[in-house]
């Protein structure tokens, strides 16, 4: 922890740690950043194939949820907001990644010569457990109205409720979504 920089209390909620960071004060970012920030990486790690695109969509999700944070309605939960907002923030690298593929291949050749591998270094590669690998692999596979409600419930233990709320859709779809993304995960992991 930085010096000169209080931990914020458990007991603070979010709502009261909204107010402060509306007032303008660091504690109520701060409180937010630290109660969130792991939450909302996972769900983004999820989504992203490389740890660095997940550190950097994570980053855009909380300056734009701060940016956007007068809008926040302190009657819901805070968590389900921002996990929202960093679903969006995933589809918009995915859109942003597609175009940049596009003009990958309309580059000259010998342009295309020095792009950049973006395939994992050997260190990266061998530092994950294969299992975890694989079962990554499988959910990144998954269609994204799939993962989603998968991620949200089975990783972040956001309710069938919330997840339906963060989403924007019935809590019957939530429930026929995850029942099919684990049937797809589970036929992947088996082949």
């Amino acid at each position: 922890m930085a010096a000169g920089q209080a931990e914020t209390p458990p007991e603070t909620g979010d709502a009261t740690l909204v107010a402060q960071a509306l007032a303008g004060r660091q504690t109520g970012y701060s409180g937010l950043m630290q109660r969130h920030r792991e939450a909302v990486f996972r769900l983004v790690r999820n989504h992203l194939p490389d740890e660095a695109d997940a550190l950097d969509v994570t980053q855009e999700c909380f300056v734009s949820a701060f940016a956007a944070l007068h809008r926040y309605d302190p009657a819901r939960p805070f968590r389900g907001w921002l996990l929202r907002i960093a679903l969006n923030k995933c589809r918009d690298w995915a859109r942003r990644r597609a175009v940049r593929a596009f003009f990958t291949f309309a580059r000259p050749l010998d342009d295309a010569l020095n792009l950049a591998d973006s395939a994992p270094d050997p260190e990266r590669a061998l530092s994950g457990s294969e299992e975890a690998a694989r079962l990554r692999t499988a959910i990144a596979a998954l269609p994204a109205q799939l993962k989603a409600p998968l991620l949200l419930c089975a990783i972040e233990g956001l309710s069938q409720d919330e997840t339906a709320e963060v989403l924007e859709i019935s809590r019957k779809a939530v429930e026929t979504r995850i029942y099919r993304a684990r049937q797809k995960l589970s036929a992947a992991l088996e082949g």
